[in-house]
C-alpha cells in the first residue's frame, strides 16, 4: 500500500494551490495525532487526512468520488477511501462516519482550517501563542473564516464524544506538535 510520502506526492500532483496542499499537511497531522492518542495506525489515518481533498482543485463537482477514483487506480484500500469519502457526508456523499478513523477526518477538517485562519491572523503567525479561547472566539464570529461549516465542527466533537473547547485543544495540539510542516510556525518560534 502506498505510504505516507507518496500520498503527498499524489495531492501535489492534482493540486497546484499551495493552501489546499497545506490543508492536506494539516488534517494529516490532525489524524496523526488523533491515531496516536487511541492506539492506531498513525501513517494509515495520517494519509487518508492528506488525500480527503485530493480532487477538490481540479474536480469540484465531482469532489470525493473523483478521489476514489484516483485513490482505486494508485492501489488505495477501500477503507481508506470509505474513510475519505465520509468527511463530506451529507454534503456531497451519502458515507456516514461510522469508525473512529471517520469520525475523526469529519471532525478535524472543517476546524483545521479555522485554526489555520486563526493562525493567520496573530501577528506571530505562530500557533505557539494561540489558545483555545481565541480559537473559541472566532468559531463564534460566524464572519471569520465563514467558509468553515461550524454545525460539522460540533457534529464531529459530538461524534468523538469530545466538547468543542477539547476538540480545539487537541487540534492545536496536534497542529503545534508539527508548526513547521504544518506552515503555522510563524515568527514567535525562532
Amino acid at each position: 500500500m502506498p505510504n505516507k510520502e507518496d500520498a503527498l506526492d499524489l495531492l501535489k500532483e492534482y493540486n497546484e494551490n499551495q493552501a489546499l496542499v497545506q490543508h492536506g499537511i494539516q488534517v494529516g497531522a490532525c489524524m496523526a495525532h488523533f491515531a496516536q492518542k487511541a492506539g492506531e495506525d498513525t501513517e494509515r489515518w495520517e494519509i487518508v487526512g492528506i488525500l480527503h481533498d485530493l480532487d477538490y482543485e481540479k474536480y469540484p463537482d465531482r469532489h470525493c468520488h473523483k478521489a476514489a477514483e484516483i485513490m482505486r487506480e494508485r492501489g488505495y484500500n477501500e477503507e481508506l477511501i470509505r474513510a475519505m469519502m465520509s468527511h463530506a457526508w451529507g454534503i456531497c456523499t451519502d458515507v456516514e462516519p461510522t469508525t473512529p478513523m471517520e469520525k475523526t477526518l469529519y471532525a478535524v477538517d472543517e476546524l483545521s482550517g479555522l485554526v489555520n485562519a486563526c493562525v493567520l491572523v496573530r501577528p506571530s503567525k505562530s500557533i505557539d501563542d494561540l489558545g483555545v479561547k481565541s480559537v473559541k472566539k472566532k468559531f463564534k464570529q460566524k464572519s471569520f473564516a465563514a467558509g468553515v461549516d461550524r454545525d460539522i465542527v460540533l457534529k464531529g466533537a459530538e461524534m468523538l464524544g469530545l466538547t468543542l473547547d477539547e476538540l480545539i485543544a487537541e487540534v492545536i495540539e496536534a497542529m503545534k506538535a508539527r508548526a513547521e510542516e504544518c506552515g503555522v510556525k510563524g515568527e514567535a518560534a525562532g
